[in-house]
């Protein structure tokens, strides 16, 4: 099983940003930067880790366990819309910002 230190190295290469880059980046020390990646797999603590998981676009709990969080979303509610969403797949994005602008309107006006 992959540790953090080879998920954080994983996820830095893919960004394709070097260690010193990524490390002045989130507001740490190279120094401190190698020892999560180190063999010793120290951990960062949890605002650091926030940090690092925010600058790679992953959660914590992946780069921690290799898991992705999964938000359980009881989508029975969404499928009355579903014809609707169908339908604003295919518009254009600039017809999409001025249909959310009055979406949004009529939510706040509720």
């Amino acid at each position: 099983m992959d540790s953090f230190s080879k998920r954080l190295r994983s996820e830095i290469e893919y960004i394709d940003i070097s260690q010193k880059e990524f490390a002045a980046k989130i507001g740490i020390k190279k120094r401190t930067l190698d020892t999560y990646l180190g063999l010793q797999q120290s951990m960062p603590p949890a605002d650091t880790a926030v940090k690092i998981a925010a600058a790679l676009g992953v959660s914590v709990e992946y780069l921690v366990t290799g898991k992705e969080y999964q938000q359980k979303t009881d989508i029975s509610k969404y499928l009355q819309y579903k014809d609707l969403l169908d339908d604003l797949s295919v518009l254009p994005e600039e017809t999409l910002v001025t249909i959310k602008t009055v979406v949004k309107a009529f939510a706040k006006g509720k």
